[in-house]
């Protein structure tokens, strides 16, 4: 990889998970009493990204978690806001990225709800070796939140300033460390 080109994390990723194998996970069922997030909330996206071949039905229109243009990782607690464990070596959700180079959507499905945002701006340095034959890409990404179901309705136009360091891995597995500092209109 040229070490002058700036790389999209939509781009990197897309290029990572071709061919990868498709597994089945299957969607989760919430409680239905969680109480409403706070207005600024902080969650964090960590693990493997695996691809979704049928995805749940999250009831978003603007997603299509079953086209085979996403791939999924684990929502963990950050800072409070959000309903579920506070345990942050415990999973809370799951997050859903469009990972092709002309996708730009994502949805998160919590305790509570889901909700779909749009990726707005991308700023990512160089890759950086990871000494082993993969690479590190650090950088942010701005999101707006354009639908949302259960407690989350309210997050709609609202913003996500993302913090994220993406490693890619030599076998061509991506291993997500993502700060989402998501915030009402």
């Amino acid at each position: 990889m040229d070490g002058k080109a700036m790389v999209t994390r939509r781009t990197a990723i897309g290029a990572a998970l071709v061919g990868a194998s498709p597994l089945l996970f299957p969607g989760r069922v919430w409680a239905r009493e969680a109480s409403a997030p706070t207005d600024t909330f902080v969650i964090l996206l960590k693990g493997l990204y695996q691809p979704v071949v049928h995805g749940p039905n999250l009831g978003l229109s603007a997603v299509n978690l079953s086209d085979g243009s996403y791939s999924t990782t684990k929502i963990y607690p950050y800072s409070g806001g959000t309903p579920g464990n506070t345990d942050r070596s415990k999973p809370i959700g799951d997050f859903y990225a469009q990972l092709t180079t002309n996708g730009d959507l994502c949805a998160y499905h919590i305790p509570g709800g889901s909700f779909a945002m749009r990726f707005t701006a991308s700023d990512y340095g160089n890759p950086i070796s990871d000494l082993t034959g993969g690479f590190f890409l650090i950088g942010t990404d701005e999101l707006e939140v354009i639908e949302g179901t259960g407690i989350y309705r309210s997050l709609v136009g609202g913003h996500n300033h993302m913090v994220d360091t993406l490693h890619f891995l030599a076998n061509g597995d991506v291993d997500e460390y993502c700060l989402c500092n998501i915030s009402r209109p």
